[in-house]
């Protein structure tokens, strides 16, 4: 094992399957000359040249469009975006065009492309450039959703989502980038849909995805003090969602709350939430919980930043009220 960047890991991903298969390139704002926005890309322009590593116009509806195209065609694009949040501009594309291609063509077209770019809150970057965009494009049948949380997921997801025949949208972090993780020498993928236990616990279950689940870790550290187990299952995949590791999870543990950075309403806690009353009602012991951002745009002020984002204090609240030591 070898200690890695998230960044450095999205990179030997990219890279390792741009030598493996010539049809795979990437292309978006600043991926080429600068190195990437992030310097995810840094050196890959040297390797593959500037016909498999491209520089677009800020324009996101126009190059994403020519990577729907391009995949249709056979080729195998990384299409990243700077932010999602600018990436609203392309959503057309992803939703309209990549998502439902296979089912328009009655199966004769596939979309291999992976969309990938920064996700959710940054610091002070205030209403425009903080969304988490994880809901809104599981909503859409025909995509797959990855939201990785460490540098090895991120690696062997990212391998897969290039490899995969259907369209994937890849979130990422801006502020897990300088992130480090263990990663192995040698080649490996991880499988698209399958959830991970991070720790093991016998008293409540807490599921959650990419960056905020790091606010799970320091819960259950704090917890683990005053005597209770917390297992932490974290998503990886947010469409199609591993419900099976849940369930198992929550007839174990008898109770569930559910982290995520997104807005409450048509959240991926709500439909977890639909889920486990649907088919574990019998093995709760409390009522599901769930700790989002605030249903507000983000602001730009500090003090309101750290209101309105889940919070350790938050969460060990929480998980009392689950074991009816809090009201």
């Amino acid at each position: 094992m070898r200690e890695v960047q998230f960044r450095e890991a999205l990179r030997e991903a990219m890279s390792e399957e741009m030598r493996r298969d010539e049809n795979v390139f990437l292309m978006g704002e600043e991926v080429a000359e600068y190195n990437g926005a992030y310097k995810v890309s840094q050196g890959m322009l040297d390797e593959f040249g500037e016909k498999r590593v491209i520089d677009t116009p800020i324009a996101e509806l126009g190059f994403a469009g020519i990577g729907v195209g391009a995949s249709m065609n056979g080729l195998r694009p990384i299409v990243e975006f700077m932010t999602w949040n600018f990436a609203i501009l392309a959503a057309d594309q992803i939703i309209n065009s990549a998502a439902k291609m296979l089912q328009m063509s009655g199966g004769q077209y596939h979309c291999p492309i992976v969309f990938r770019g920064g996700n959710g809150t940054a610091g002070q970057l205030a209403a425009t450039h903080s969304q988490s965009f994880e809901s809104m494009y599981a909503h859409v049948p025909g995509l797959k959703v990855i939201t990785p949380s460490n540098p090895y997921d991120a690696k062997g997801l990212l391998k897969s989502a290039i490899r995969d025949n259907d369209p994937v949208v890849f979130l990422e972090s801006e502020k897990m980038y300088g992130d480090k993780g263990e990663i192995p020498e040698g080649e490996y993928l991880l499988p698209i849909g399958k959830a991970d236990i991070k720790r093991a616990g016998e008293d409540v279950t807490i599921v959650s995805f990419g960056k905020i689940i790091k606010v799970a870790y320091e819960a259950a550290d704090a917890l683990e003090k005053e005597g209770i187990s917390a297992e932490i299952i974290d998503l990886r995949t947010i469409r199609p969602i591993d419900y099976d590791a849940i369930l198992e999870s929550v007839r174990k543990t008898n109770r569930l709350m559910i982290l995520e950075e997104s807005w409450p309403l048509a959240s991926i806690s709500s439909e977890i939430a639909y889920w486990v009353q649907r088919y574990a009602f019998d093995h709760l012991d409390a009522p599901v919980q769930r700790i989002t951002q605030s249903d507000t745009p983000f602001a730009f002020s500090p003090t309101l930043i750290d209101e309105a984002l889940p919070n350790v204090d938050r969460v060990v609240r929480c998980v009392k009220e689950l074991m009816y030591l809090q009201k």
